[in-house]
């Protein structure tokens, strides 16, 4: 059989809820990651050490296992472990959610360190407390830093979350093969599946050059 596009239009639909599954769990594990991440750059940077301590055995842990074996865990293990059940969607969301926490907080230190310190001091001189200093002053500044990996890590996450397909969460990845396991049209399928990742991450590498370019002239 050859290559037969129609195969690509008539299951165009499936593919494109399973393109929106993708960036819904991709999404909504950034978007706490952030919060996630901030915290931890702060505890990472804190003067108690027992705090540090903890924050960078956090951070080496998710940055040092796989992210499919963080994935099984989450699903698999921890109803045997603690007997907290959780839905499929829900663990791959939190795994997802975890592992991008330990990336984001060492790209919010990195320009959290690019500061300058003289702020700071300057914000302590004028009596602002350190909430208001960080949600003020440190994080808005943070956060133009951290733009470019910001936008290199949610792409990334974007393509590794095509590992929740095998606790049988219905993205991008899981909808071709259930396509492919009725159609036996792998090669159509397959590409097209390919061509709407690169569509997705496309789109979001641009929206992160326009968002630097638009901070930039404000800085």
């Amino acid at each position: 059989m050859g290559f037969d596009p129609t195969v690509i239009l008539v299951n165009l639909r499936p593919l494109l809820a399973g393109a929106w599954m993708t960036l819904f769990v991709s999404f909504l594990a950034i978007g706490i990651g952030i919060v996630g991440g901030l915290a931890l750059c702060f505890a990472l940077l804190s003067k108690r050490r027992g705090l540090r301590a903890a924050a960078r055995a956090y951070v080496s842990f998710f940055r040092g296992t796989p992210l499919l074996g963080q994935l099984l865990m989450a699903y698999y293990f921890l109803p045997q472990l603690i007997g907290l059940d959780l839905p499929p969607l829900v663990a791959a969301i939190g795994a997802l959610a975890l592992n991008t926490s330990a990336f984001q907080a060492e790209i919010y230190r990195g320009a959290a360190l690019a500061l300058p310190g003289g702020q700071i001091e300057a914000a302590r001189v004028l009596g602002i407390s350190t909430w208001q200093t960080r949600r003020t002053i440190v994080i808005p500044q943070m956060m133009r830093l951290a733009l470019p990996s910001l936008i290199n890590e949610t792409i990334s996450i974007l393509k590794n979350s095509s590992l929740i397909s095998v606790i049988a969460v219905t993205d991008l990845i899981r909808v071709s093969q259930q396509i492919v396991a009725v159609s036996f049209r792998p090669t159509e399928i397959y590409l097209a599946a390919a061509l709407l990742y690169l569509g997705m991450t496309l789109i979001l590498a641009t929206a992160g050059r326009t968002a630097e370019r638009r901070l930039g002239k404000h800085v």
